[in-house]
């Protein structure tokens, strides 16, 4: 490792605590061993909601959903909704961060196993389900993109 100057170190260190664990890793792939870099894996989810139930769908994300991912270590990203027809009626798209792809697995098990999860999803769905249909697709940022915060 080359040799750093303590004024360079000082000046770093509080943008440093301003990066991401991901992002740090990243920053630093390049000093380290790429077997021990760790890169967050991200999924983007596409939810197609069955006629006239996207806005309980969005109530529940809202109200609960949300919630219930933090709890088992799913980092919502961000969410959208379409501004065009016909999608516009009938569809959430979102992308959540994970460890990696088999943090991923053992999170969605752990969300699904969730007993209050079983009880909103239950509940909510009583007069029939919000989605017909989920696509999820694992994706990774290339070199060339910007950073996520």
């Amino acid at each position: 490792m080359p040799a750093v100057k303590r004024r360079t170190l000082l000046q770093a260190i509080p943008a440093a605590t301003l990066l991401p664990r991901s992002l740090w890793a990243f920053t630093q792939q390049g000093d380290a061993n790429p077997a021990q870099a760790t890169i967050s894996v991200y999924e983007l989810r596409v939810y197609h909601a069955a006629p006239g139930k996207l806005s309980d769908l969005l109530s529940r994300f809202r109200e609960h959903t949300i919630k219930i991912f933090d709890r088992h270590g799913m980092k919502s990203v961000a969410y959208w909704t379409p501004l065009d027809e016909p999608e516009k009626s009938n569809t959430l798209i979102y992308i959540l961060q994970h460890p990696s792809r088999e943090a991923a697995a053992a999170n969605w098990k752990s969300f699904q196993d969730d007993p209050e999860w079983k009880i909103v999803k239950d509940k909510s769905e009583a007069n029939g389900k919000f989605v017909e249909k989920v696509d999820s697709t694992f994706i990774a940022l290339t070199d060339f993109s910007p950073r996520l915060p």
